[in-house]
């Protein structure tokens, strides 16, 4: 283990001093994200930058704060197409000094440790200020980590081409726990992943550790990314094992410069599959012997490990209700091997009963609502933004506003499973804001569920929310080259729920693709209406899960024998007399697990938002719709409108030809074209499934792009 553990450390200085790759000057591939440091183009705008920016002053010998400052050399190489020599004093105008009160005398001498303990470890402040008569913009923190997220915010001033010389930037995130979930599987696939193969390489750990991880650490660290669960949520028992754990360690070894620290999927049954117990009943003293022996075995190959992700007693994975235990039961027990060590468990609450419920969507809420106040201080439940899984549209989870004595995360889907996988485009920002800026009224008026998220609504010790990554071995990371935004996008949310969906476009764009504004302009519009687009081609008005098993192509007559609410048909219930399914108190009364007024404002047809209208009633095909013509006319229209717009991006996209560079515009073009026939097949699928019970005609018929 030792000689495994130096060789490891080896690689990870190695990185560090190297840098990131250059970006490739034969084309454009997507390797670089949205640090690719292109010089800027503007003589006089780089000139001006120049003058501001002569050293880099760098103080501490950390692993993090050697990859603060090498990024920021190797960041300034690229835009300013000069180098920045790093200095330990401050000689002349124009350095840029980086590092805490601990590490630098300089930073220290400014006499702002008060306000940087303010903003934590992982807050940073950035000022112009002066330094022995010179002039000098200052990046400190209290930790080194967080030093180094100053540095990437700082470059993405100069990346989206903001003005440097009066700054006075204070950050700290919102939430404590930014994470991703990689479901990985340990042969190297990835469940739900659409751009290649995991990018850990189990087979090569932990002798091989591919150089692309640095650049994911990277990458997470440049939007404040910091954990990563490196295995799938259907884990495997083999995940805890001696051997993954010593693989699991020499990634971590990697990540930790970054501050990314790791977390694993904890596969429930391990006690007795994996050590061979009679049992995994969470109340067996044996069983939590268990799991204290496994917690202090992982701590000593990964010291900063960060805790356990548990699915359990969900489509089929083994759980405490096996035992006739709750979940706060089999949450404890790992929660209380983890608490010497000061780990979390991440216990989702993504559940759905053996036997299929009259209405799915009320299980979660049925099972863990009447457990609030009864796990333990260092588990946070994590929940799916909406009710039943990661939809194109729905409304938010009802536990959200609903357990105020447990702390609660959101669970984000990057990866766009139901979403076009990685060939549509869909920027999924708006689809977050939409779900986090969402009032709840658990407080009255105001309680948005970013409030809940972040702790502040009700008072959670830990704050968190986690996103299922959309990461592989494609040489562009993500499939599709817009996918990039979405890691992007998520990143941004979960340092600060409150930024704008269309802020976030603007510098993603900006870093990714051109500051020239005309092209930013039009990236811009296309991104911003691709959420919506893609609902109205798949599942408008309300309308959710018409898809097969793949979870990609229109199958609104699927019957799935496994479950009924597997299938299309349990959720949108046509038949000649209308379509919906009726959740009102009337129906399944899934309405009532929201608080007044959004019970009575989503019970009623007229009150009803016209995009969650089939969600919660089952309406008849000539109903009126408050937008104008019946409920089917309107179907008709929104099919119609998003296989229109879906051909639309692609003339869009083929207008910048010329002005994005041509490796990417083809790319991102041919992918546009597969999602515009997509879409017309959605749309004609769909309308002439339904038009065989709705009775009315379709007009003019359906229509290809």
């Amino acid at each position: 283990m030792r000689t495994i553990r130096l060789l490891s450390c080896a690689f990870v200085a190695a990185c560090i001093l190297a840098g990131p790759a250059a970006p490739n000057a034969a084309g454009e591939t997507g390797r670089d994200l949205w640090l690719r440091y292109p010089p800027i183009p503007d003589d006089a705008v780089r000139g001006a930058y120049r003058q501001r920016i002569s050293l880099v002053v760098a103080a501490g010998g950390s692993p993090a704060a050697l990859a603060a400052a090498a990024e920021l050399q190797r960041g300034l190489r690229g835009l300013l197409a000069a180098e920045a020599p790093r200095s330990d004093t401050v000689t002349a105008d124009g350095a840029v000094v980086i590092g805490t009160p601990a590490s630098s005398a300089v930073v220290a001498g400014l006499g702002w440790t008060e306000a940087l303990t303010r903003l934590g470890d992982e807050g940073y402040l950035i000022r112009s200020t002066s330094i022995s008569g010179r002039a000098a913009t200052v990046i400190a923190s209290k930790g080194a980590v967080g030093a180094l997220y100053g540095v990437f915010h700082f470059l993405r001033l100069i990346q989206t081409g903001q003005p440097i010389d009066r700054l006075d930037i204070a950050e700290r995130p919102r939430l404590s726990l930014r994470l991703l979930n990689h479901w990985d599987n340990l042969d190297g696939s990835i469940e739900r992943g659409y751009a290649g193969a995991s990018l850990w390489g189990w087979d090569g750990l932990p002798g091989r550790v591919d150089p692309r991880i640095a650049d994911y650490a990277r990458a997470n660290a440049s939007i404040g990314i910091n954990g990563a669960v490196l295995n799938n949520v259907n884990a495997r028992p083999e995940s805890l094992s001696d051997a993954y754990l010593r693989k699991a360690a020499a990634v971590a070894d990697v990540l930790r410069p970054y501050g990314v620290r790791v977390y694993l999927s904890a596969n429930f049954a391990a006690p007795r599959t994996l050590g061979g117990l009679a049992t995994a009943d969470p109340l067996d003293p044996a069983v939590a012997r268990w799991w204290r022996e496994k917690a202090d075995e992982i701590y000593r190959l990964i010291p900063d490990f960060g805790g356990f992700l548990v699915k359990a007693n969900s489509e089929g994975q083994p759980g405490p209700q096996d035992y006739g235990r709750t979940h706060a039961d089999g949450a404890n027990v790992l929660a209380d091997a983890l608490a010497p060590h000061k780990g979390i468990v991440m216990w989702r609450a993504f559940v759905y009963s053996a036997d299929v419920d009259p209405d799915r969507v009320k299980r979660a809420y049925l099972e863990f609502v009447p457990l609030d106040g009864r796990f333990r201080e260092n588990v946070i439940v994590q929940v799916k933004n909406g009710p039943l899984d990661f939809q194109p549209r729905e409304p938010f989870s009802p536990l959200f506003g609903a357990m105020p004595r447990t702390p609660l995360a959101a669970e984000l889907q990057i990866t766009q499973e139901y979403l076009g996988h990685s060939t549509h485009l869909v920027y999924l920002a708006p689809m977050w804001k939409e779900f986090l800026d969402a009032d709840t009224f658990a407080a009255g008026p105001g309680s948005a569920v970013a409030k809940i998220v972040d702790g502040t609504l009700h008072g959670y010790p830990r704050s968190g929310m986690a996103g299922v990554a959309n990461t592989g071995t494609d040489a562009n990371w993500t499939g599709h080259h817009f996918g990039q935004a979405n890691w992007y996008a998520y990143g941004r949310l979960a340092w600060n729920p409150a930024l704008p969906a269309e802020a976030i476009a603007d510098e993603w764009i900006a870093m990714t693709w051109t500051r020239e504004a005309g092209a930013a302009s039009v990236i811009r519009t296309m991104m911003l209406a691709s959420r919506e687009t893609y609902v109205d081609y798949t599942m408008p008005l309300g309308l959710h899960h018409l898809i097969g098993g793949d979870h990609y192509a229109p199958m609104p007559e699927n019957p799935d024998p496994r479950r009924a609410d597997w299938s299309a048909i349990y959720y949108h219930r046509a038949d000649a007399s209308g379509i919906g399914f009726d959740r009102t108190t009337r129906g399944s009364d899934a309405v009532s697990q929201y608080r007044p007024p959004l019970r009575e404002r989503w019970d009623g047809t007229a009150t009803c938002p016209e995009n969650l209208l089939l969600w919660f009633h089952r309406l008849p095909w000539d109903f009126r719709l408050a937008s104008g013509g019946t409920l089917w006319e309107g179907l008709v229209r929104h099919y119609r409108r998003g296989a229109d717009e879906a051909a639309r991006m692609v003339k869009t996209w083929e207008s910048l030809r010329g002005k994005v560079d041509d490796e990417r515009h083809a790319a991102v073009l041919a992918k546009l074209r597969t999602q515009a026939l997509d879409a017309a097949a959605w749309r004609d699928k769909c309308l002439r499934y339904f038009a065989q019970f709705s009775g009315r005609p379709l007009t003019d018929g359906p229509r290809r792009p």
